[in-house]
């Protein structure tokens, strides 16, 4: 008599020490959030999610198996990043349209936030791919809510250009407007990076918040001018940067002409004609073209 096979153990997660099993999902791509650093911050529908998942999506095969086997999930991995998305993509676009059930991950966080899986989740819509979210943790979110900054709005800009020029020419971009701005940052780049905020955006108040949820979470607040000073004297620092900077001050929609020169005379003593007008514009919120214009004619006056 023929011995039956073994069925497959069904497909689960452990944790706080005891074992569940995943219930079937639906058809489609799952956005699955992850922790950010602290491995608890993770929510059951995720860890079922991923059990359950064909294949989990992710940015850096590593780094997710580690997530994975901390709670005894054993989904296949397929490695998808900005390296090898235009060749990978086509393949789990036809493995969703077939019917596959995949869950897309980031390294850390909330994907599609400065990760390449925008264009993943674009095509799968507009190829009637069923896609939900798995809502979770966001380094974005975790640090406004501890920056002491405004939150009714703001605005991510991600990682601002390498190069001071390019990265100035943002923040003059920037700076009108009407909410804390929220930037991803390289450690090495981040004193550079705060001299160019002070030049362009003026002594807003701020927050750098260091490897959030991680043990040695950090967030420093202040100034920028004081910010930038401090980091001018100090090594780098280590590990993920999150840089928060206040909106422009609350004022009238026009300043009176002597209160504009004043301020436009008082920042020439200090920058540059551009900066000096990139500086005033978000300190008053007045259009830059405006203040340029006159930050040129007074600095041409005051060389005669």
């Amino acid at each position: 008599m023929a011995s039956e096979e073994a069925p497959l153990p069904a497909a689960g997660y452990t944790a706080f020490g005891l074992r569940a099993e995943a219930e079937r999902l639906e058809p489609g791509l799952h956005v699955v959030a992850t922790p950010i650093g602290n491995l608890k911050d993770i929510s059951f529908r995720a860890l079922a999610t991923l059990a359950a998942a064909d294949a989990v999506i992710a940015e850096d095969t590593r780094v997710t198996k580690t997530l994975l086997a901390h709670y005894g999930i054993a989904t296949p991995l397929v490695a998808y990043h900005e390296h090898n998305a235009r060749l990978i993509r086509p393949h789990l676009l036809a493995r969703l349209e077939s019917g596959a059930t995949l869950a897309l991950v980031s390294d850390a966080g909330t994907p599609l936030v400065s990760d390449p899986g925008f264009k993943l989740v674009q095509e799968a819509l507009e190829k009637g791919v069923h896609v939900t979210s798995v809502p979770g943790p966001s380094a974005v979110l975790a640090a406004l809510v501890v920056a002491g900054l405004p939150t009714d709005r703001f605005f991510f800009e991600g990682f601002l250009p390498h190069k001071s020029g390019p990265r100035r020419a943002r923040l003059a971009e920037l700076a009108p407007v009407p909410g804390t701005l929220v930037f991803f940052e390289s450690p090495r780049r981040l004193a550079e990076t705060l001299a160019d905020c002070v030049a362009v955006l003026g002594p807003r108040d701020a927050a750098i918040a260091r490897e959030l949820t991680k043990m040695y979470e950090s967030v420093r607040r202040g100034r920028l001018d004081e910010l930038s000073e401090a980091l001018a004297h100090e090594e780098p620092p280590r590990g993920e940067i999150v840089l928060l900077v206040a909106p422009p001050e609350e004022g009238a929609t026009a300043l009176a002409e002597a209160d504009l020169d004043a301020r436009i005379g008082e920042a020439l003593g200090s920058y540059s004609v551009k900066d000096a007008a990139s500086v005033v514009s978000a300190a008053t919120g007045q259009p830059r073209r405006q203040v340029y214009a006159r930050a040129l004619q007074l600095a041409a006056e005051k060389g005669k």
